[in-house]
């Protein structure tokens, strides 16, 4: 996301963007003391531990998503939810939030990205807020996102908008009601996820359309033409010059959703299976092996030379977890990993010894910041999918260098106030609120020995979560499809686990149905083959945590604190508490003793 408030555009297409003007080395060394302006915990040797418990790898890694989504929901109670402006900047003294109105908003991929956050945080906590979160989010698009029926890609989701807009219709610097061919995709798995999800039918009708849009519009493509243009005018399909393009190695987000339906049998699916498997055809005749992995931003010029790292990077991921889509998997992951951190498009940096990276970049300019402000999101896709490589081929190698760079990560929790977007003080909605927590949340499901190791939570499944609930040494979940596997962290011994009331045994590795368990590590791996309720019974264990926040509506810091507040929830008598600012180890607003005299953090 090249993102600046108040540059035009002239000036991006000029330097893309103005962060280099000179020639950088592809991966430099620093070692800062400091990191989003948090002071730096390492270990013996010097290496980067996460913040802000340096021995608590669980406690760190879930505040950086756990701190994010707390941000969010504050934000959906202050009504600001709907435009989700693409910036946003923060007061240092009262950490009141100001939207940026200069710079297009991201809207189809934030949505995308947004319910991949939040499907899996749903599943991980049982917190029903991420649902209602969702819906209203969706909604919003279903009502004011869409183009016109009678388009040539009609009732889809345009990729940006106006800042502050109401309505969304692309962005007046980049010309007004066009769309990108692979948002469309990108946006339409969404829709896909979220139907399964909830069961609501208008989304599966929205992903179908999408799905639709993409087989009607597709053409053969060449070394300069993917079977998509990276963006088009919505009206008719057509790409001129400028701002339109013709080419975007991005087909993995359509694929995606085309697998999905095709699955499930639901929408042409003889049609998604033919435009498919053209579309893969050309992946691998020129993406893969050139490596020309371009056209995914939705706020920049296109170009056959400013590489990125999100269109290989995600398609390494899908095939990780779906191992029967690309024979070649493992040798196309590894590829990728490695282009990656040493292509000279843009620089990388060892920073007490996490390799982080930044986003994109032509070999001369890059984006998106210097190290140590931003790219918390970019520097958590690699690492997920290190994690994800090492889960898959048992490569220790990957697992260690994952770990480095997820603890980098940890420092961008809550409101960092040395964390900001490449042009200013502002942060981006879209790679700190649901890019980044989507991908730390892979460092679990990867390692569940990373995860908080005195509480219980379901860490990855391959079928959608629709229901779960946590108590004391029990875990009771319903998935989507009747066959899946789950693996769980656990604060108890199981002692039964059932699915659709029958028990399942207990072996040494999971066969076509069944459970293990690591005594040691406590992790939980379920097959169920037959069923879609799943329930864990156990001994010992904690009652799941109560969280209280305070944005329902949002409160400013300061605040003093009297009586039930939320309501019926804790009374904090009258006056002894009141709301401070991020402070310390606190990543967003926490407690402090109302006497003005004390500071003092509670």
């Amino acid at each position: 996301m090249m993102k600046a408030a108040n540059f035009p555009l002239v000036l991006l297409l000029a330097a893309l963007p103005m962060v280099a003007q000179k020639p950088f080395p592809a991966v430099s060394e620093i070692n800062p003391p400091t990191i989003a302006g948090r002071a730096v915990n390492l270990d013996a040797g010097g290496k980067l531990l996460p913040w802000p418990m340096a021995d608590d790898t669980g406690y760190s890694y879930a505040g950086y998503f756990e701190s994010q989504w707390t941000i969010l929901w504050d934000q959906y109670n202050r009504q600001r939810l709907p435009y989700f402006y693409c910036c946003f900047d923060f007061d240092r003294t009262s950490y009141e939030m100001m939207p940026d109105q200069h710079w297009a908003n991201s809207t189809a991929y934030l949505r995308a990205m947004m319910e991949g956050f939040l499907e899996h945080y749903y599943a991980y906590s049982g917190d029903e807020r991420a649902i209602t979160f969702l819906e209203s989010f969706f909604d919003y698009e279903l009502e004011h996102g869409l183009t016109p029926e009678g388009y040539a890609w009609p009732r889809v989701p345009y990729a940006s908008a106006n800042p502050g807009a109401a309505r969304y219709s692309g962005w007046s610097n980049l010309g007004e009601d066009y769309l990108e061919p692979h948002v469309v995709g990108e946006d339409g798995y969404a829709y896909l996820r979220l139907y399964e999800l909830t069961g609501n039918t208008k989304y599966l009708t929205e992903a179908i359309r999408c799905a639709d849009a993409l087989v009607k519009n597709v053409v053969p493509g060449d070394e300069t033409h993917s079977p998509w243009p990276v963006r088009l005018y919505a009206r008719d399909g057509k790409v001129q010059d400028g701002p339109m393009g013709p080419y975007s190695a991005n087909v993995v987000e359509p694929m995606m959703l085309f697998d999905e339906l095709t699955r499930l049998r639901l929408g042409d699916v003889e049609g998604y299976k033919k435009t498919r498997a053209a579309v893969w055809e050309w992946f691998r005749k020129y993406p893969l092996k050139t490596d020309t992995w371009v056209g995914y931003f939705e706020d920049t010029p296109p170009s056959m030379g400013n590489m990125n790292q999100v269109i290989p990077l995600e398609f390494a991921r899908y095939v990780l977890l779906h191992p029967e889509l690309d024979p070649e998997r493992r040798e196309h992951a590894r590829h990728i990993i490695e282009w990656v951190k040493t292509t000279p498009k843009w620089p990388k940096y060892v920073v007490h010894g996490a390799l982080t990276t930044t986003e994109q970049g032509n070999g001369t300019n890059f984006c998106c910041n210097l190290p140590n402000q931003c790219c918390d999101d970019h520097t958590a896709r690699l690492a997920a999918v290190e994690a994800l490589y090492y889960a898959k081929t048992g490569d220790t190698s990957y697992r260690d260098a994952a770990y480095r760079s997820f603890n980098w990560v940890t420092y961008f929790q809550g409101l960092a106030g040395g964390a900001h977007s490449p042009f200013a003080g502002q942060w981006w909605f879209t790679d700190e609120f649901a890019d980044g927590p989507r991908r730390m949340m892979d460092s679990f499901w990867a390692v569940p020995e990373w995860a908080p190791a005195d509480e219980t939570h379901l860490l990855g499944e391959t079928s959608v979560v629709t229901k779960i609930r946590y108590a004391a040494g029990s875990v009771t979940f319903s998935t989507f499809d009747a066959v899946g596997e789950e693996v769980l962290r656990l604060d108890f011994k199981p002692e039964t686990v059932t699915v659709d009331g029958r028990a399942i045994s207990q072996s040494d590795r999971l066969g076509s149905e069944g459970y293990t368990f690591d005594e040691k590590t406590r992790v939980l791996r379920i097959r169920h083959a037959s069923g879609r309720n799943v329930d864990v019974q156990g001994s010992g264990g904690n009652a799941p945590p109560i969280y209280v926040t305070f944005d329902a509506p949002h409160l400013a810091a300061g605040t003093v604190l009297s009586g039930q507040i939320p309501s019926g929830v804790i009374d904090w008598g009258a006056g002894q508490w009141k709301i401070h600012v991020p402070d310390g180890a606190f990543g967003t607003f926490n407690l402090a003793l109302a006497d003005a005299k004390s500071e003092k953090v509670t």
